[in-house]
């Protein structure tokens, strides 16, 4: 009877077992096809994005919440490898995603605890469970890791599998993957890692709070030594390696992802909202999307701007400046501040803040006149004017410090000593909708209204929009797009963006562009010095080339821009509140940067020209007359005409007063005899 139950029960127990592993059979084989139909799963994961310059420096790297930086396989130190795998799954090659052996062994413990907290994670589970999963404890998650880890081992290679777990595992402090805690811990890329290092860095994933040497040097020394034991025993390492490892002081880094200081930031985020806008794409998804960003950026420029603002500015002034340089060939921008301190403040004053230019936006007025029969030597005259505006009002301008010439002046003179009654008398005669057609042909964007004062920049605009206008004078009238990007190349090493580098639409008249430019190197010309000196005079002196610009000063704000055929610059300075410069030294702030900046961009760079199209005509001119220069003239400057409306007469009124003078002494020395 007794053997009658023992055998009942020994068939029940058997036909239990039987009954388990039908179902683990039956559970393994669909989870085995059902990975195979739903076929490899998507290895993508949060990867920092690389910023390159023009002559592809590394300049910034970008990332989402995690701070990880992608290596290859290859490129890891042979330590880091072994030491990971011995700590953290030695059965890792012979293996298909489990290790049985160590599963039931934890399935044991789970039982007895009645708990799930005891782990026998391949690395390929680990690597799955970092991919798709949260780090709770249930048996749902677990059952999705099964999944996940059966495709990774199905579809990808041991190697693939490895080189993804080593760049997405947890070390602490912020920083996922061996490459960017080797950076964090030592401050050196994987594949430099010494033994000491690797055994010490191998021991972290296991608990990263608790055996980083930052919060217990001891408990992470002791893994070391248990990890560097196991190399030893293994013969990755021989006695000698291991005594030496165990002898090495480790001096750590502690190299946060936000501890070095970046190169040109306001420029860096320009770079990823510009990107985010040609991919269609998130910021964020951007900077965590493993992308090599070629940019526009020049770090030799970049430097020297930053250089020229730092000398120039006093330190305790909080006067905010913004500068940027571009290509007018191409557009590119080649230089950005976007403020004196990118810590303090990360807005971007070239880009996001809109200012009133002042006298800056005079040239897009004097376009429009050009284009409307004025001519360089086209004379208005320079006293206190009161216009009568449409709706009654009277309006009246007035020159710096109220100096006028009381007489007529040429254009030439006008854009040099910047006057601004000449200007709005310009303005009022086109018609102020024809600034405003001026203004959008040259690209600006900015809302402008259409009143007299807009002759003289009452409107707001960007650095920007205002240095690629100039640009477009720079490359003879071409359309010209401000950009930070050259290239993006995804993390498979495709390029999903390239920038056009042809030449633009000629969007301004070449001739009239060219008359123009001409004009505003007027400026630094000492010779068109009239009632007042040039405004380009403070700075004329350091100049050692021909540049075309113009300056603006309102109460608030202070602009210089200007430009060689290969380089265009604006720089502006104003306080974030609006509140007026009250110091002189601040208004000339702009100028001095800016020419500091040009001549030190320029040094490597030869002599170069503005060139004269055909149908253009350059002749000595008298500036005060207008009229053809003689020996006799005080002053005299090469201006350029369109063919057939230079001027035919010669000056007289030098020559005049020379004989005036020499009747003068005449009469004098008979007085002299009879006296």
């Amino acid at each position: 009877m007794g053997k009658g139950k023992y055998n009942l029960g020994s068939k029940l127990l058997l036909k239990l077992i039987v009954w388990l592993v039908a179902v683990i059979l039956l559970g393994a084989g669909a989870i085995y096809l059902t990975s195979f139909l739903l076929g490899p799963p998507d290895l993508q994961m949060d990867q920092n994005t690389i910023l390159y310059s023009t002559n592809e420096e590394v300049i910034g790297e970008e990332r989402g919440p995690e701070y990880r930086q992608w290596v290859e396989l290859s490129d890891m130190s042979e330590e880091i490898i072994a030491a990971t795998l011995l700590t953290e799954d030695q059965n890792f090659y012979n293996h298909h995603g489990f290790d049985l052996k160590r599963i039931m062994g934890a399935i044991v413990k789970d039982i007895k605890t009645w708990s799930l907290k005891e782990g026998a994670s391949t690395l390929t589970q680990q690597y799955a469970r970092n991919l798709y999963l949260t780090h709770e404890k249930s048996l749902t998650r677990k059952i999705k890791e099964a999944f996940y880890t059966v495709r990774l081992e199905m579809f990808y290679s041991k190697e693939d599998i490895l080189e993804g777990y080593l760049n997405s595992i947890y070390y602490g402090h912020g920083a996922y993957g061996i490459e960017a805690a080797s950076n964090y811990f030592f401050n050196k890329s994987a594949t430099d890692l010494t033994v000491a290092e690797a055994a010490m860095l191998a021991g972290i994933p296991k608990g990263p709070t608790y055996y980083s040497p930052l919060n217990d040097e001891e408990r992470a020394r002791n893994r070391q030594k248990q990890i560097l034991t196991n190399l030893l025993d293994k013969g990755i390492i021989d006695q000698k390696s291991f005594d030496s490892a165990l002898r090495q002081e480790l001096i750590y880094a502690k190299n946060s992802p936000n501890s070095q200081e970046k190169i040109a930031p306001h420029f860096q985020d320009t770079v990823i909202k510009e990107a985010a806008e040609l991919l269609g794409r998130k910021q964020k998804e951007v900077r965590s999307g493993g992308y090599s960003i070629y940019t526009t950026l020049n770090t030799k420029q970049q430097k020297l701007l930053e250089q020229q603002v730092e000398k120039t500015a006093q330190p305790e002034t909080e006067l905010e400046i913004g500068a940027l340089a571009l290509d007018p060939s191409t557009g590119g921008i080649t230089a950005m501040l976007g403020g004196r301190d990118y810590n303090q403040s990360p807005f971007n004053r070239t880009t996001s803040a809109k200012r009133m230019p002042g006298s800056s936006f005079k040239p897009f007025l004097y376009y429009a006149a050009l284009e409307n029969g004025y001519t360089p030597n086209t004379m208005l005259m320079s006293k206190p004017t009161s216009f009568e505006l449409a709706d009654g009002n009277v309006y009246q301008p007035s020159n710096f410090n109220g100096y006028y010439a009381n007489e007529p002046i040429t254009l030439a003179q006008a854009i040099a000593l910047s006057d601004n009654v000449y200007a709005v008398k310009t303005n009022m005669y086109l018609g102020p909708e024809r600034l405003v057609d001026a203004a959008k042909e040259f690209g600006i964007t900015s809302k402008l209204p259409a009143v007299p004062s807009l002759a003289l920049g009452t409107a707001t605009v960007n650095v920007k929009e205002m240095v690629t206008a100039y640009g477009m004078l720079a490359n003879g009238g071409h359309e010209l797009q401000g950009h930070t990007i050259e290239k993006i190349v995804d993390r498979e090493g495709k390029t999903v963006y390239k920038h056009k580098t042809k030449e633009g639409k000629q969007k301004l008249d070449q001739k009239t562009a060219f008359l123009l430019t001409q004009l505003m190197t007027g400026m630094f010309d000492r010779e068109l010095d009239g009632y007042m000196s040039v405004t380009g005079s403070s700075v004329s002196d350091q100049l050692s080339r021909i540049y075309a610009g113009k300056s603006g000063t309102t109460n608030s704000d202070s602009w210089m821009i200007g430009y060689s055929p290969s380089l265009v610059t604006g720089i502006w300075a104003g306080y974030d509140d609006n509140r007026p410069m009250e110091k002189v030294a601040e208004s000339a702030y702009t100028k001095q940067i800016w020419a500091g900046f040009m001549e030190a961009a320029h040094e490597d760079i030869p002599i170069e020209n503005f060139t004269a199209p055909s149908g253009v005509v350059g002749i000595p001119i008298d500036p005060v007359t207008g009229l053809r220069a003689t020996p006799y003239c005080e002053s005299s400057r090469v201006m350029y005409f369109e063919k057939g409306t230079e001027p035919e007469g010669y000056c007289t009124e030098h020559y005049h007063q020379e004989d005036k003078d020499e009747e003068k002494s005449m009469v004098e020395q008979l007085f002299d005899l009879f006296r």
